[in-house]
């Protein structure tokens, strides 16, 4: 099948380019006599235009075979190309990467997840068609290749280039390369089978003439309208069909076909009718693939009978659109689409591409758990130093990965290298990136792997993986560190006065010491506790009141007072509340009510003052305003702290409206002090644990009760 074609002068490439972009003519102006593509190039062309891609796809191709052969050019002229054709050449430079890895893998090596990188890094979806128009080409002027070489490249095309037809629906490129791959791949059952088609041709075709004569004057008497053909046979898919039902090829029906194509679904059906009158209808043979589409959207009516002579014949029925649907793929809808609006289908077509190609082999549950990150989001194609490709939910982390290539290199690991470059944990890669997981000899995984303040995991399978280990440790390990975490947590958020009784129960859990398990297990967090204490302290406002407040404060209903409304509200500054904490109000002389903390030192000594004026506060509803409050932070003293420190805060979209630090030089330690502005609790209890997080940092915790 080889296509013996001269190489085109530096004249015709030219003209040819002209005709594709003005660009292009104008780089190959910069040319001498040499060099220019090669051959195969033109093939390309005529193979894309055969698809309908565009001019920009096209010169595409030819701008990737001027970088190929003349690397100079690329280097002058490529910068000033248009970004859009800019992407398409970088698409096929990417792929590149693909086929390297593959040419370092066994003959056996599977090669779906290679299949799944290439989709991955090429972005725009024509730039598939130039890469499996161009690998037709070459396999069609393989035969000037040594053996070895054709070998490889017909690996290459079975393994990535044919499936991706297959899976696109570009049946007139699928066939060809099954058929030209299988012939470098096994050439004694490519030769035997097609002796046997050539054997019998004569006699096969003369049947294929006399059945649609026979048919064509017998739809035409039934008044539909339609074109027939004989369907070629492709050698690669009868042996398939050979392999698959344990068959001789003589005893194979569907050597003989024929194909009818109609204007619509309704002449279909009827033309199936006038087939299934006319000739015995085989039983068990008949697909409705109109009705039941294939998933890579293939439609048609598939039946066998027995034709004239009572021999075997295959029908297939379509409409005309559906044919060149089937034949073209997603192509006929790149093609075929009208003016640039928006096509459903076609749009379908992309996101059906972006799928993986295959089901993956995990169990149930772990596909449930991670149906809102994994199978709503992109992914992320990731290789190990052996080549080997993973899949990830976008914005997952280097740990994540470890977890993924196996339990224990997740247990093990201490470290990553991205592309050859040391990177933290919580390095979130892109698809091609080629990850190296840097592991210890002993498994020691880290309790703040499961802190979704620190960041080092986002999958639930990674996480379930590490809560899985801590569950091996012992009840009462477990149980010493959740209590610590408790304490450290209440202490941090000055809520060590709060009632924990009910907690359990919230998080339905039998008692407390399961509570501080499950809080060392990472199955609850501190801030979820702290949460669930402060909306329990929270005194029932049973007609909420809305109320003014100053600057600083809540807007109007972000405070209600119980009996009465309309009056001005300040928060007190000695323990500074925020939305969630548990609050209580005191009736001051010209400033209205004063809200502190329920717990606030202050507001006891005013009680026992005056408890006449205490009055039950709530929060409302609303509580879109900011919030100061103080927070104190400690630490051993190192270049960079205070930097890192304000990062951090700024990154959290928190103001800092004061700030000082001291110096304690005969310790070495230093201590900072911040009036910050934050938008409610969780806010600030996020921002605590990050802070926290920072190497060097001791303590933080929210200061002031007055």
């Amino acid at each position: 099948m080889a296509r013996d074609a001269k190489k085109p002068s530096l004249l015709q490439w030219r003209e040819r380019a002209q005709n594709l972009s003005p660009l292009l003519a104008e780089a190959l102006q910069a040319c001498s006599s040499e060099p220019v593509p090669e051959a195969e190039c033109c093939d390309v062309l005529d193979l894309l235009g055969m698809l309908g891609c565009d001019a920009q796809t096209q010169a595409a191709a030819l701008w990737f075979e001027l970088a190929r052969v003349d690397p100079a050019l690329w280097a002058t002229q490529g910068s000033k190309l248009p970004a859009e054709l800019q992407r398409l050449v970088a698409g096929q430079q990417a792929a590149e990467q693909v086929w390297a890895l593959h040419a370092q893998r066994s003959p056996e090596g599977g090669s779906e997840g290679l299949r799944r990188l290439l989709l991955a890094i090429v972005r725009d979806l024509r730039v598939v068609f130039v890469l499996l128009a161009r690998q037709l080409a070459r396999m069609r002027a393989a035969a000037a290749l040594s053996p070895e070489q054709g070998a490889a490249l017909a690996r290459l095309t079975r393994d990535i280039h044919a499936p991706l037809a297959n899976r696109l629906g570009i049946w007139q490129l699928k066939w060809e390369l099954e058929d030209l791959a299988f012939r470098f791949l096994q050439p004694e059952t490519y030769q035997r089978i097609a002796r046997l088609l050539d054997e019998r041709r004569a006699d096969r075709e003369g049947f294929i003439r006399d059945s649609l004569a026979e048919l064509q004057q017998a739809l035409t008497a039934a008044g539909i309208r339609a074109d027939l053909a004989g369907r070629p046979k492709h050698i690669y898919s009868i042996w398939k069909k050979m392999q698959r039902k344990a068959l001789e090829f003589s005893d194979l029906y569907d050597i003989r076909a024929v194909r009818v194509l109609v204007d619509n679904v309704t002449d279909c059906y009827a033309a199936l009718g006038v087939v299934h009158s006319r000739w015995p209808h085989l039983p068990g043979e008949f697909d409705d693939y109109i009705a039941r589409p294939k998933s890579n959207g293939y439609q048609s009516l598939h039946t066998a009978v027995l034709g004239p002579a009572a021999r075997t014949l295959e029908v297939q029925i379509r409409t005309h659109e559906m044919h060149r649907a089937n034949e073209l793929g997603v192509a006929a809808h790149w093609r075929y689409k009208e003016g640039g609006s928006a096509d459903a289908e076609f749009e379908a077509k992309i996101a059906w591409m972006r799928k993986l190609l295959e089901p993956r082999g995990e169990d149930d549950n772990a596909l449930a758990a991670d149906l809102h990150t994994e199978l709503l989001e992109d992914r992320v194609y990731l290789l190990t130093p052996k080549g080997e490709v993973f899949d990830l939910a976008r914005g997952a982390t280097v740990l994540d990965f470890a977890y993924l290539v196996h339990t224990e290199v997740g247990h093990r690991c201490r470290g990553a290298k991205v592309n050859g470059r040391i990177v933290p944990l919580t390095f979130q890669p892109q698809s091609g990136d080629r990850v190296e997981i840097l592991t210890a000899k002993v498994a020691d995984p880290s309790r703040d792997w499961l802190s979704p303040h620190h960041g080092y995991l986002n999958t639930s399978r990674a996480k379930d993986k590490v809560r899985a280990w801590f569950h091996r440790i012992a009840h009462d390990t477990n149980l010493a560190v959740g209590r610590g975490m408790f304490e450290r947590e209440m202490k941090r958020l000055a809520l060590s006065t709060a009632d924990v009784a009910k907690l359990p129960a919230h998080f339905h859990l039998k008692n407390h010491d399961e509570l501080l398990i499950a809080l060392a297990l990472g199955e609850i967090t501190p801030g979820q506790i702290a949460r669930v204490l402060q909306e329990a302290a929270q005194p029932v406002a049973p007609v909420p009141a809305p109320v003014s407040a100053r600057t600083n404060a809540p807007d109007h209903g972000a405070l209600s007072i119980e009996g009465i409304g309309n009056l001005l509200t300040t928060l007190a500054r000695c323990c500074q509340p925020l939305p969630g904490d548990a609050v209580r109000g005191f009736i001051t002389r010209g400033r209205g009510v004063s809200v502190h903390r329920a717990d606030c030192g202050s507001l006891a000594r005013l009680a026992r003052r005056d408890p006449d004026r205490v009055i039950e506060v709530s929060w409302g509803r609303a509580a879109s305003q900011a919030y100061e409050v103080d927070i104190e932070l400690r630490g051993y003293d190192r270049k960079g702290l205070q930097k890192d420190v304000t990062g951090v805060i700024s990154n959290a979209s928190v103001h800092i409206i004061a700030s000082s630090s001291r110096l304690i030089a005969n310790a070495g330690e230093a201590e900072m002090r911040f009036t910050l502005r934050v938008r409610d609790f969780d806010q600030l209890s996020t921002l605590l644990g990050k802070l926290l997080a920072l190497p060097n940092v001791v303590d933080v915790r929210r200061v002031g009760t007055g």
